[in-house]
C-alpha cells in the first residue's frame, strides 16, 4: 500500500476485514527460465529432479501423517505443505553436519534435504523409542538431529532466533577463519515476538553469520499478516538494520528461491554478516489437525492460493525444459509413495519408549555435581579474609585461566566497552564489582557487555553452550529476570531431556537476589527462587558465605547442567561471612547443607541472608532460655540436602523452616510438606514456617524491616516452637 497525501495510509483499518494487496516477488519471472541460466546457478537436471523428489516426499509425509492421525495411530500433526520450495532451496545451500540449523515446525523439506529420512520422521510421529529427534518426548515436526547439527526444536514461537545468534558467535570464536553459518527459520507470526527483534539486533551488533529465513504464508493460525505486521511486510521493516542483507522472494518458486538463497548464503560466507530472506509461501492445509481454516478463510481465498502450489510449478518447469516427461514424474512419485508406505509400516512396528526411561537425561549422566569429586576443601593458608564479592571474582578468574571456553557477559559486566578508554578508567566490572578487572585480564572477546535485554543474554548463551562454549552470564538483578523466563523454562532447562540426551546447554546464570538493602524497594529487593527450583533440569544454589560462594560457583562452572547461581546482594560485602582465598580448586558438592550452628532442641532450616539472622536469633534464645537451636544452611536449593535435614529433625523433633521470600507457596512450603510427609512420627511439635509478608518489599527502611524476617521474629518463632 502507498501512503496517500497528508500522510494518510490508504490501507484497511485493523478489523475491517479486507485482504491487503501484497505483491509477490518473482511469481512469473522464472516460468520461462532457460537451461543456461540454470547452469549459471549450478543447477543441472539431476539437481532439479532431486529438488522435486524432496518436495514431493515432504508433501507425502504430511499426507501420511494426516491419515495416521485420523486413524488415531499418531497423536498430533502439523504440516509443511506450501513451504517445500524455499526450504529445499535453503537446504541445498547448507553444508549438512557442518552448518548449524535451528528450524521450526514447517521445515520438513529442509530436514529431508539435509539428510533426515522418512523413517526417522515417522518414528517421531509415532513417538518411537529410536526417534532421533526426541525419543518420543516431543510432538512430531519438532526437528532435531545431532549428526546433522539440527538443534532440538521446541514449541514456543521465536525462541530459536536468539540461540542461533549465540551459536554463530560461538562458531566465530571456536574457528575464526571458518565460513560456516547458522540457519534459523520462523513464520510470519514469529516475527511479532520480541525475541525475533532482539536476535536481529544482536546479530547485527555482533556481526554474526546467521541466515534468517522467514516463511510468510500470511497466517499465524487464524491471524492474517496485516493484523500481525505493520504494513504487512516484515522485510520492508527490517531493512534499516545496519549490516543486515535483506532479500524478498516468492517462496513457492523453486528457481527464484534457489537464486535468492544462493546469493544470500554466499554473502554470509564471504562477509560474515547476517542476512534475512523473506519468502512468500502458502498454507494449503490448516495450521495443524487441531485447526480448521474453513472457520476463518473464505473459499475463494483458499482456492486462489492453490495456483501457487510449488510442486505443480516445478513439474511445469521440468516439462517445459524437456528434462522429464509425465511417465518419469509418475515413476518418481510412485517411488516416493512406496518409500513412505514402507517407512510408515516400519515406524508403526517400532518399539515405544519404556516408562522407566522418563527420568533419563533430566540432568547430565556424565557429570554429577553432587559427587565426592567436588568435595575439595580450601587450600591451607593465612591470607587476609575476603568478601563474597572478592571470592566470587577470584573463582571466575581461576576458572577462566583453567578453561578458555568460559565467556562472561551481561549488562555492565565489562570494565569498559570502549577499549581505547580502558587505560584511563578504573573500570565498571558489574554493578556489584563481581567481574571487576576480568576484561583487563582476559580480553574483550571473553568478557564483554551485552545490550540491555535479558532474553538475549540467556538465549545467546544457550546457543553458545550448545556449540561447546561455557557461558557464565549475569542477569543484573533477579527482579529483571522475567524477560528471560521463556528461555530459562522452555529452552535452557529441558534441552537435554527433550532431545533425549543429544544436546545440552550447561550455562551458568549468575543473579544477584534479595532484600535487606534499605532502599532497594520492590524492583531491586525481591526473592522468588521457588519459581526456579520447580523447573526440572535446572540446578539452583544460594550461598550465604564468601567461602561457600567460591566453592559452589566453581562446581557450577564445572557442572554439565544449567545452573541458576543466586548471589544475595546483602551478603556481598558483609564482614561476618568473610574468608581467606581458598585456592583455585576449592569446590563444594551440590545438595550438601552446612550446619551453621549446632543444637539439640530444635532445627531451623534456612538459606541466604536469613542464615546469619537465624544464627543470631538462636544465640539470643540460648542466652535467654538455654534452648539450643540447630541452624542448617541449605546452600543448594535444587537439589537440597534432605539427609542432613532429616538427621537433624530426628535428633530435635522440632523444625522451623525460615526464608526471606513471601510466606505463602514459598520454597519453605515444600520442605515443610516433605517433613510432615516423611518424618511425622519423629515430630514433637507442628512444622512451623517463617517467611516474608505476602506483599512486596518496600523502599522505606521501616517498611522493609516489617516485611522481611528479622532476628526478633526468628527468636520468637523458635521460642514458641521450643515451648510447644
Amino acid at each position: 500500500m502507498i501512503e496517500g497525501e497528508g500522510g494518510r495510509a490508504d490501507r484497511p483499518v485493523e478489523g475491517e476485514g479486507r485482504m491487503p494487496e501484497r505483491p509477490i516477488i518473482g511469481v512469473d519471472e522464472d516460468q520461462q527460465v532457460g537451461v543456461e541460466e540454470l547452469r549459471a546457478l549450478g543447477v543441472e537436471r539431476e539437481t532439479l529432479i532431486a529438488f522435486y523428489r524432496t518436495m514431493y516426499l515432504s508433501r507425502r509425509l504430511d499426507d501420511k501423517e494426516i491419515q495416521l492421525k485420523r486413524q488415531n495411530r499418531i497423536f498430533f500433526q502439523i504440516s509443511g505443505a506450501g513451504h517445500e520450495a524455499v526450504l529445499t532451496a535453503a537446504a541445498l545451500q547448507l553444508r549438512p553436519g557442518r552448518d548449524w540449523c535451528y528450524p521450526y515446525y514447517r521445515d520438513r523439506a529442509l530436514c529431508l534435504q539435509l539428510g533426515v529420512t522418512s523413517y526417522e520422521m515417522l518414528l517421531e510421529a509415532v513417538g518411537a523409542e529410536d526417534d532421533p529427534a526426541s525419543g518420543g518426548r516431543q510432538m512430531p515436526s519438532h526437528w532435531g538431529n545431532a549428526r546433522l547439527r539440527i538443534v532440538s526444536q521446541s514449541s514456543p514461537t521465536g525462541t530459536q532466533f536468539l540461540q542461533a545468534v549465540g551459536c554463530a558467535e560461538a562458531g566465530r570464536r571456536l574457528d575464526p577463519d571458518a565460513d560456516d553459518l547458522v540457519y534459523v527459520s520462523g513464520g510470519d507470526g514469529a516475527t511479532s515476538q520480541g525475541e525475533f527483534w532482539e536476535a536481529l539486533n544482536a546479530a547485527c551488533l555482533r556481526r554474526a553469520p546467521v541466515l534468517f529465513l522467514i516463511t510468510d504464508n500470511e497466517y499465524a493460525i487464524s491471524v492474517p499478516v496485516e493484523a500481525q505486521t505493520a504494513g504487512g511486510s516484515i522485510s520492508r521493516i527490517v531493512r534499516a538494520f545496519p549490516g543486515l542483507h535483506v532479500e524478498e522472494v516468492d517462496g513457492c518458486d523453486p528457481i527464484a528461491s534457489l537464486r535468492v538463497l544462493k546469493r544470500a548464503v554466499a554473502r554470509i560466507r564471504t562477509e560474515g554478516l547476517p542476512a534475512l530472506v523473506h519468502a512468500h509461501t502458502i498454507r494449503p492445509y490448516s495450521h495443524s489437525l487441531s485447526d480448521d481454516e474453513r472457520q476463518y478463510r473464505a473459499p475463494l481465498e483458499r482456492e486462489a492460493q492453490m495456483s501457487r502450489d510449488p510442486i505443480p510449478r516445478l513439474e511445469a518447469v521440468l516439462a517445459r525444459l524437456g528434462m522429464v516427461d509425465g511417465a518419469f514424474l509418475q515413476a518418481v512419485r510412485q517411488e516416493v509413495n512406496d518409500e513412505v508406505e514402507a517407512a510408515a509400516r516400519a515406524a508403526l512396528e517400532a518399539p515405544r519408549p519404556r516408562p522407566e526411561s522418563v527420568h533419563r537425561h533430566v540432568y547430565s549422566e556424565r557429570v554429577d555435581p553432587c559427587a565426592d569429586r567436588f568435595d575439595v576443601p580450601p587450600a591451607p593458608g593465612d591470607g587476609e579474609p575476603k568478601t563474597m564479592v572478592d571470592l566470587l571474582n577470584a573463582c571466575l578468574r581461576d576458572e577462566m585461566r583453567r578453561d578458555d571456553r568460559i565467556l562472561l557477559f551481561g549488562e555492565d559486566v565489562a570494565d569498559c566497552t570502549r577499549q581505547d578508554q580502558l587505560p584511563e578508567v578504573k573500570g565498571k566490572g558489574g554493578v556489584f564489582k563481581v567481574t571487576h578487572h576480568l576484561q583487563r585480564q582476559f580480553g574483550s572477546q571473553r568478557v564483554f557487555n551485552s545490550n540491555l535485554a535479558e532474553a538475549s543474554i540467556v538465549g545467546r548463551a544457550i546457543g553458545m553452550a550448545t556449540r561447546g562454549l561455557k557461558p557464565v552470564v549475569e542477569i543484573q538483578f533477579f527482579d529483571y529476570i522475567w524477560p528471560a523466563m521463556m528461555q530459562i523454562r522452555n529452552e535452557l532447562a529441558p534441552m537435554r531431556w527433550r532431545s533425549n540426551g543429544a544436546f545440552s546447554c550447561p550455562v551458568v546464570v549468575r543473579v544477584p537476589i534479595g532484600g535487606y538493602l534499605s532502599g532497594g524497594a520492590l524492583y531491586h529487593s525481591q526473592s522468588g527462587e521457588v519459581l526456579f527450583t520447580h523447573i526440572p533440569g535446572l540446578r539452583v544454589v544460594m550461598p550465604s558465605t564468601a567461602l561457600d560462594a567460591n566453592g559452589l560457583l566453581r562446581t557450577a562452572i564445572r557442572c554439565d547442567d544449567p545452573v541458576l547461581f543466586l548471589e544475595h546482594k546483602h551478603l556481598y560485602r558483609q564482614t561476618h561471612n568473610k574468608a581467606p582465598y581458598p585456592g583455585p580448586e576449592h569446590a563444594i558438592p551440590f545438595g550438601r547443607a552446612r550446619i551453621a550452628r549446632e543444637g539439640g532442641d530444635l532445627t531451623v532450616v534456612t538459606y541466604g541472608a536469613v542464615v546469619v539472622r537465624a544464627v543470631r536469633a538462636a544465640e539470643a534464645l540460648a542466652r535467654d532460655t538455654g534452648v539450643q537451636a540447630e541452624v542448617i544452611d541449605l546452600r543448594s536449593l535444587q537439589p537440597f540436602d534432605w539427609e542432613t535435614v532429616a538427621a537433624s529433625i530426628g535428633k530435635t523433633g522440632r523444625v522451623l523452616v525460615a526464608y526471606e521470600d513471601a510466606l505463602s507457596f514459598g520454597y519453605g512450603a515444600e520442605i515443610a510438606a516433605l517433613v510432615a510427609d516423611r518424618l511425622f512420627d519423629f515430630l514433637d511439635a507442628p512444622v512451623r514456617r517463617l517467611g516474608g509478608l505476602d506483599t512486596f518489599v518496600a523502599y522505606e527502611p521501616g517498611l522493609e524491616a516489617a516485611i522481611l524476617p528479622q532476628v526478633d521474629d526468628l527468636r520468637s518463632a523458635m521460642a514458641a516452637l521450643a515451648s510447644y
